[in-house]
């Protein structure tokens, strides 16, 4: 009785409306306040007394909206890093040359606040302002796909309506880790940010300690704003998907040569493109091409010597692209490995590489190390 009280203080109306009939309930309560006080009976009026009906904050504009075609035809994406000031805070300036040089160089999309991206390093107000940054400075120019998945479906679906509402053209969503989930689980967590945009779903058991298995990804096929897959697993699972008509994305960037001309991948969502977008650029677009996936074998496997996102961050501070501050947990790889790294781009050449500047070895005391941000 005192939520229909509440209900009607809220939009000052009587308490005798109630008093006065015999029976009501939450089904009959908007048509009664309709007739007898003249309130409309268009959607926003229900909407207004219903408590339990949960309303999606989302947009009706299309006129900058990406369709999920548009999404799935992406063939280079690149899980940009995010590039920090001594402080903490993040580097712009620093941010906004890498983008444009991830235009420039021919990628199609970005993924901001990835894991690349440490948007897990991020409180969600630095998140959505980073999306919301890059979709206003360059979203005309490439797709941005924000990074609003989280282990708790509440915070995936309230970020996810934030990132939308700040213009982002798609969402990637990972599976719930460490708090794992049942197959039901799974499906309903992504039925539940599915209805508001262009979405990829990221399966990366090695992060989330969780496979996400084909049926699950079957059964979230049919929706229409399922663009596709980030796939992790390896070649035969792209093979499983891509037979059924399913995007696919590679996500491992040594795999993803093998995985587009062989598997039927789309494309790459990729780490290495963060330093040679124009080479992957070419892995991606210009047919099968072993001589180049080789040379860019060893690069890659040196990125992921270590957990990613910890072999970038040191490359791109030895090019001199970004400061070489890390948030921590993050540190830089040790010496021999930077070492390591000048002689792989003098070896695939400089002039592929993003920067104006030598690579540099640094000293161990170059590197800042931010634990309060």
């Amino acid at each position: 009785y005192l939520q229909y009280v509440y209900i009607l203080q809220y939009v000052q109306l009587p308490i005798s409306i109630i008093q006065d009939c015999d029976h009501f309930d939450m089904c009959t309560f908007p048509s009664i306040i309709g007739t007898r006080h003249g309130v409309s009976k268009g959607k926003f009026a229900v909407a207004a007394v219903t408590l339990d009906d949960y309303l999606p904050m989302r947009s009706t504009e299309v006129k900058n909206r990406t369709s999920t075609d548009g999404i799935k035809s992406l063939r280079l994406i690149t899980a940009v890093k995010t590039p920090y000031l001594p402080d903490g805070r993040f580097d712009l300036e620093a941010y906004d040359s890498l983008i444009n040089t991830q235009i420039n160089g021919g990628a199609e999309g970005v993924i901001v606040g990835g894991t690349t991206g440490e948007g897990h390093l991020m409180s969600w107000d630095e998140h959505i302002m980073l999306i919301g940054h890059t979709v206003n400075c360059f979203g005309a120019n490439i797709k941005v796909i924000g990074n609003t998945g989280s282990n708790s479906t509440r915070e995936a679906v309230h970020a996810t309506e934030q990132g939308f509402a700040v213009g982002m053209h798609a969402a990637l969503h990972v599976n719930p880790y460490y708090g794992k989930t049942s197959t039901e689980g799974l499906i309903s967590h992504f039925k539940e940010v599915l209805p508001m945009g262009p979405t990829i779903i990221y399966n990366v058991p090695s992060r989330t300690s969780q496979d996400i298995p084909p049926p699950v990804i079957e059964a979230l096929s049919c929706y229409s704003n399922m663009a596709g897959v980030k796939e992790c697993v390896g070649h035969e699972r792209v093979k499983c998907y891509t037979d059924k008509g399913i995007t696919i994305w590679s996500g491992n960037d040594d795999e993803c040569h093998d995985s587009r001309w062989k598997y039927g991948a789309t494309g790459v969502i990729s780490v290495a493109s963060n330093l040679v977008p124009g080479l992957m650029h070419s892995l991606m677009f210009e047919g099968e091409n072993a001589a180049l996936n080789e040379k860019l074998l060893p690069l890659m496997k040196w990125l992921f010597c270590e957990p990613n996102p910890i072999g970038l961050n040191t490359a791109l501070a030895q090019l001199g692209v970004v400061r070489p501050v890390f948030r921590l947990p993050y540190t830089p790889l040790p010496l021999e490995k930077r070492v390591e790294f000048v002689r792989i781009v003098e070896a695939i050449g400089r002039e592929n590489f993003v920067g104006q500047k030598e690579a540099q070895v640094l000293d161990d005391d170059d590197f800042v190390l931010i634990s309060r941000y």
